[in-house]
């Protein structure tokens, strides 16, 4: 996708009627799908509003509820977890999407049951479900559910089990 090399203008207007363009552009995005806090703060800046401007629009759509990294976190940690990624690949986008540590480990805490049986599933598709036939094919495979995010132990697991 080739992105505008220029800029949008700032917006112009009174500083009331900059907040409300502000907001406005805010709900347009939260509408779509939900944003951390600092996703939607990259995004009015990106959009030319002010640092001011952002953070009261910021602070007005969380003090209603619309904005929210917990539920951002929630949403994002389970289409992830659909997607079959692993907690350790999450754990980082979630962190650069500048979710609080201790809301993600809240958050991937409610998957713990599910982690080896998603490695599993996310061997068996790529794979199949027949065993490594080698040294070579077996590390080949960790690698693969290392690249996607499960830790060293659910690897394990899955080629125990």
């Amino acid at each position: 996708m080739l992105k505008n090399s220029n800029p949008p203008p700032a917006p112009e207007g009174d500083a009331n009627e900059i907040w409300e363009k502000a907001c406005a552009t805010a709900l347009r995005l939260l509408a779509r799908r939900e944003h951390s806090e600092l996703e939607l703060r990259h995004k009015l800046l990106a959009r030319q509003f002010g640092d001011d401007i952002i953070d009261r629009a910021v602070a007005e759509l969380a003090g209603q509820g619309l904005l929210s990294d917990r539920r951002f976190a929630d949403a994002y940690v389970r289409g992830r977890f659909e997607r079959g990624f692993g907690p350790l690949r999450i754990q980082c986008e979630l962190h650069q999407r500048g979710v609080a540590a201790e809301l993600v480990a809240e958050t991937l805490a409610e998957l713990s049951g599910d982690w080896v049986d998603s490695a599993t599933r996310q061997r068996r598709k790529r794979f199949g479900a027949g065993p490594p036939e080698d040294a070579r094919a077996r590390a080949r495979q960790m690698r693969f559910l290392q690249q996607r995010g499960f830790t060293g132990e659910q690897i394990r697991v899955v080629f125990r089990g």
